[in-house]
């Protein structure tokens, strides 16, 4: 059955909105924003913010950012925080998890010397211990915000023992003034804003060369639609053009068009806007609740089991 990757010449899909490494794309301010996020860690600064808007490409940066600390250098790790109700507890058993402590203790105390020793056996090994924390927003209460700040506090004469990373929705900022003096220590903020019309066509053009595509399908006029109905966000111009392609697929359509665009975008209900791509567009696993009725309880076990299901992908 011949496919739209069949009538494009293309040997992958090239606008899927899966994390796949291969398809960063180095656009001049996430080149800034790493270059400063890498020295933060390098020099173990304490905790470093980089904001965005849904879709700017966040977690996509977390983990180019991961995958370019040298495991001969960093013991590092990308936690998600994937529901707003997680605990204290929680919050340290897994950065314990991620740092390599095996059997992380339930009572607190216990785990935070848990922690403190591995940080030192990290610090003794000549390496450098960072986490990186994605959707970051959702740490929304001070008690979440004091562990960070107690954990910050972990030094040795030299320097700290534990660089964290948030990446996030603006939304940080607000929950950063839960606790003063933890906002007093950021080191580095940076904000990811929208694609430009000129970043817009070379995002597009960037991912059509790494899925092999002989030609360019969009047309000049078409390409500026793009960046008009999506405003310039990574996630949805992957969503529309992903959708202008198949929809010109079924036309027999070798060069898509600005009306093309524009239809495609209006039965997307993105025409003049940056909305997020519709429920089942993006090849995502389905996510847990982000929010709880009052009185409700969150299960984490159930959340652990998710976070490990994340890292089989």
């Amino acid at each position: 059955m011949t496919t739209y990757l069949d009538f494009f010449e293309l040997s992958t899909e090239p606008f899927s909105n899966a994390p796949v490494s291969r398809f960063y794309y180095n656009s001049a301010q996430h080149s800034q924003a790493l270059t400063r996020l890498m020295h933060a860690v390098g020099y173990m600064k304490g905790l470093s913010i980089l904001v965005g808007d849904i879709g700017a490409g966040k977690t996509t940066l977390a983990r180019r950012m991961l995958d370019s600390l040298p495991e001969s250098e960093y013991e590092a790790a990308l936690l998600v925080i994937i529901h707003s109700g997680i605990t204290a507890n929680w919050l340290l058993r897994r950065i314990a998890l991620q740092l390599g402590v095996e059997n992380p203790a339930q009572e607190k105390l216990a785990l935070l010397s848990q922690l403190y020793q591995r940080l030192l056996q990290i610090y003794e090994s000549g390496k450098k211990a960072v986490v990186l924390i994605d959707e970051a927003q959702m740490l929304e209460t001070r008690e979440l915000m004091e562990e960070f700040r107690g954990l910050l506090n972990l030094e040795v004469p030299e320097r700290k023992l534990i660089s964290f990373v948030f990446f996030g929705l603006p939304e940080i900022e607000k929950n950063l003034k839960l606790d003063p003096p933890l906002a007093q220590r950021v080191a580095f903020r940076y904000k990811l804003e929208p694609f430009t019309a000129e970043s817009t066509e070379a995002y597009v053009k960037h991912r059509l060369r790494l899925a092999s595509s002989p030609r360019l399908p969009f047309s000049p006029e078409a390409l500026l639609a793009i960046h008009q109905a999506s405003g310039g966000t990574p996630r949805v111009i992957n969503t529309l053009c992903d959708n202008a392609l198949f929809e010109a697929f079924l036309a027999r359509q070798e060069t898509i068009g600005a009306e093309l665009v524009r239809r495609v975008a209006d039965n997307l209900g993105l025409v003049g806007s940056a909305l997020p791509a519709p429920e089942g567009a993006l090849a995502k696993p389905a996510p847990l609740p982000t929010s709880r009725a009052a009185g409700s309880k969150v299960d984490l076990a159930e959340i652990d089991r998710y976070l490990e299901g994340l890292g089989k992908l």
